[in-house]
């Protein structure tokens, strides 16, 4: 057999293929024998330069059960060309077997006798963007079963023809079939709620967007609620032309929130006559508790004014006892009355001196502070806005306490302090109030703030055990925070934070 003129015009051949950006490669016989291949087409093959005078079936046989082989011969053979698009190529490469997608084409060679001599094999490599498209088919797929799974129907609605395709459960949320037009959705529309559609379309073409809520008259008669979502596109001259978007039945949404609602508003109800029972439960021990235990002080103190020398020292001290349990009865009944009416009405926010405050108390506890030869410091301590009443209710408590809980071999020394300090962008002040009494077990410090709540017994400190519990209340009433912390006969340590501004004109 003759050798195929390959030969002829070889040079202007081999720059033409050597130059080529895309891989290129020339077989002669029936054999597929590899005169030339450029770079391009041995980087695709995975091989080197030394692949030139073998045959394309020896190069790589991995192509033999691909019909590869048989498109080239059958172009050899017939003189009729082949092309393949996206189409899926595996080639071994680093004795890997790797899928590849190619665009390519098998090209008769003739000589200038018209006869063909070999095949020309040109392609171009789009296994990235194959792996794309795939991975765009794969998002739009999982996204279309997402829709699906959420009962939400989609949209796009080109504005210049009014065309709508939809997607989804669309038309089984409205009720309407393939071949809707705008004006079939805007008929099922309930009449009032025909406005904030309108509107919702007009500031779309502002914001870009467009999220609104109506009623739909549904096939068996009934109105349902529906939320659109929607974004509108517009051409570079700033004309809207399409609007994408979802629509969602929020029906049964509506029906929980309503439901939710009356349940809150009964709670609410019953709460508030819970609060009235329980202000006039607290008048109730104010003005008819108050009185008789009044009259068993008054009545003790007449009875032992006339048994006089009568009484012996056990006696006496039966009259302290009474005495001092009728006092101790009468302030619990002014803590509860405090406590349970602190909410009663608002009082007007003010510009509070926390100096001017804290000097009133010191004059209030002023026999204290001398009976017991207490030491207070105090800083200067910034303005706030609040209810002056409650401010000095609430220190007026915490010093107290400072001097009540002291050890009675130390004087009571109590440091008062302020700084200022920033919480989540909002200014505050910061106000430490330490002591050196008795102290507490830090496991203790947020149980101290409960109602009633009482560390040590009555018969070493008299209280009610609600002063705690009405700082804690007037501190969360101006939007601030108590804590505290301690030590057993080492001293505790009281930390107010206040907000300097209130936003309210009431608290």
């Amino acid at each position: 057999m003759n050798k195929p003129p390959i030969n002829e015009n070889t040079a202007l051949l081999t720059g033409i293929i050597n130059a080529a950006p895309f891989p290129m490669g020339v077989y002669s016989g029936p054999e597929l024998r590899i005169e030339l291949a450029n770079q391009c087409m041995l980087d695709t093959w995975g091989k080197g330069s030394d692949v030139i005078g073998k045959t394309y079936t020896e190069v790589l046989p991995e192509l033999g059960n691909q019909k590869i082989f048989e498109q080239a011969r059958n172009v050899f053979t017939t003189g009729t060309p082949f092309h393949a698009k996206n189409k899926r190529v595996d080639i071994v490469i680093e004795n890997i077997l790797k899928p590849h997608y190619f665009n390519y084409s098998f090209t008769p060679l003739r000589d200038s006798d018209g006869k063909i001599y070999g095949v020309m094999n040109t392609g171009a490599d789009v296994t990235d963007l194959n792996t794309a498209r795939q991975q765009v088919e794969e998002t739009e797929e999982r996204l279309r079963l997402a829709i699906d799974a959420a009962g939400l129907g989609t949209y796009e609605t080109d504005l210049a023809t009014n065309e709508i395709l939809t997607s989804g459960n669309f038309h089984t949320i409205w009720g309407t079939n393939e071949s809707v037009t705008k004006d079939d959705l805007v008929q099922k529309i309930h009449p009032d709620d025909l406005q904030i559609r309108d509107q919702a379309l007009k500031d779309s073409e502002v914001t870009g967007t467009m999220s609104y809520e109506v009623r739909i008259k549904a096939d068996n008669g009934l109105w349902r609620w529906v939320r659109i979502n929607g974004r509108m596109s517009k051409d570079p001259k700033g004309k809207p032309v399409t609007l994408i978007g979802i629509v969602q039945d929020i029906t049964e949404q509506k029906k929980n929130a309503e439901d939710l609602k009356k349940v809150v508003d009964e709670q609410t109800s019953a709460l508030k006559r819970s609060n009235e029972d329980l202000l006039q439960f607290a008048n109730v021990v104010s003005h008819d508790l108050k009185e008789p235990v009044r009259k068993i002080g008054i009545f003790n103190t007449i009875l032992k004014s006339n048994l006089g020398d009568k009484l012996d020292q056990k006696d006496l001290a039966y009259f302290e006892k009474v005495q001092n349990s009728t006092k101790r009865m009468s302030s619990i009944i002014d803590g509860v009355l405090n406590y349970s009416t602190l909410n009663k009405s608002g009082h007007p926010v003010e510009k509070a001196n926390l100096d001017a405050i804290i000097d009133n108390i010191k004059t209030d506890l002023e026999l204290v502070i001398q009976e017991k030869k207490a030491i207070l410091v105090v800083d200067n301590l910034p303005e706030v806005d609040g209810a002056s009443i409650l401010l000095h209710q609430l220190f007026y408590n915490l010093i107290h306490n400072a001097l009540k809980f002291s050890r009675p071999d130390n004087p009571p020394r109590v440091i008062i302090s302020g700084s200022k300090i920033t919480i989540e962008n909002l200014d505050y002040v910061r106000i430490v109030i330490k002591d050196n009494g008795v102290g507490f077990d830090s496991k203790h410090a947020l149980k101290i703030f409960n109602a009633f709540e009482r560390l040590h017994s009555k018969d070493e400190f008299e209280g009610t055990g609600l002063g705690l519990a009405l700082c804690k209340k007037i501190a969360e009433r101006h939007h601030g925070t108590i804590e505290a912390s301690g030590n057993q006969n080492n001293g505790a340590e009281f930390i107010v934070c206040l907000p300097i501004e209130q936003e309210n004109d009431t608290l």
